[in-house]
């Protein structure tokens, strides 16, 4: 019911809802792109999904926010790719955001936790696990 409150939201936009039942307080309702061959637009959508998800959290007061994969299901956004920009967007959003000290990429499958620590390796991340 909250979210019909939201009225939508547009892609590389995010917004807040209670968590109710679930184990969160929160949840974030992040729109990533849908995959179309690429492009400076799609990565940028992407990274703002997660930009504007550690806004929220700031916002909020919210210490610490967990991501999925964002955009790399149905809608096809190369794995690969996607954990370079998730992880780059995440690191570069920390610093106007003082409140959250922990981020945890959800990973479900082996080849995107290889993907997301690689991602971490590259920004040279402390905390690759």
């Amino acid at each position: 019911m909250e979210c019909r409150m939201l009225h939508g939201c547009k892609t590389g936009g995010a917004k807040i809802t209670k968590g109710y039942r679930l184990p969160a307080r929160h949840v974030i309702h992040a729109v990533g792109p849908v995959w179309n061959g690429g492009g400076r637009a799609i990565d940028e959508a992407l990274a703002s999904c997660y930009a504007r998800a550690i806004e929220l959290c700031q916002k909020h007061g919210l210490a610490s926010v967990a991501f999925a994969a964002i955009s790399t299901g149905i809608y096809r956004f190369p794995a690969d790719r996607a954990a370079r920009i998730a992880v780059s967007a995440t690191v570069d959003a920390l610093a106007a955001a003082p409140s959250v000290t922990r981020i945890t990429f959800c990973c479900f499958s082996n080849e995107s936790a290889v993907l997301h620590a690689q991602a971490l390796a590259e920004v040279g991340s402390p905390c690759a696990d």
